[in-house]
């Protein structure tokens, strides 16, 4: 996985750079291209393809420009092209993921991931949202998801901060505090 990294994160400065330089709604086009194209290369069919010998570069650029259609752009269709002709296109997910971190920072957001035992209301995603913004200082986007398994409470997840508050996280430190 550091190799994958460490491989994504020049790719995915170079993009950055360039769709800032674009401005407007540079940014977000890139974004969009990215996860569409990441997406295609994460799929399990492409994933095979792109690690077969037999296939030639040139039928895997067009394999993926066909998928995509024309949903990117000249800039998007040449980067996919770099990434083939470099066989670097099965770290592409990654790349996407280090742009959209460089775009949160950017733009002074940060996706926080709120998974709970029963669906949350808007109200109280808004509310969990504005206590994080006060505590970290940039403006949050919440993704609310269910796990009934969690049994009461909420775990969220925010960059590389966890919070547990889950009934579930609870029980198990009470277990490990017991059993020290």
């Amino acid at each position: 996985m550091a190799e994958k990294t460490t491989v994504a994160r020049p790719y995915a400065q170079a993009v950055f750079d360039l769709a800032r330089s674009q401005g407007g709604s540079g940014l977000q086009a890139w974004s969009d291209m990215l996860q569409l194209a990441a997406s295609v290369a994460a799929d399990a069919q492409m994933q095979s393809l792109i690690g077969d010998p037999r296939i030639r570069k040139e039928q895997l650029v067009q394999l993926v420009l066909d998928v995509c259609g024309k949903n990117l752009d000249a800039a998007g269709q040449n980067f996919i092209k770099l990434l083939v002709e470099n066989r670097r296109l099965n770290v592409l997910p990654e790349i996407a993921a280090h742009y959209e971190a460089q775009r949160a920072e950017a733009e002074g957001t940060l996706q926080a991931q709120v998974t709970s035992a029963f669906p949350l209301s808007e109200e109280q995603q808004a509310k969990i949202a504005g206590a994080l913004k006060t505590r970290l200082g940039r403006n949050i986007n919440v993704t609310a998801n269910v796990d009934q398994s969690l049994l009461g409470g909420i775990i969220i997840r925010a960059g590389d901060m966890v919070i547990d508050g889950s009934a579930r996280g609870q029980l198990a430190n009470l277990a490990t505090a017991l059993t020290k």
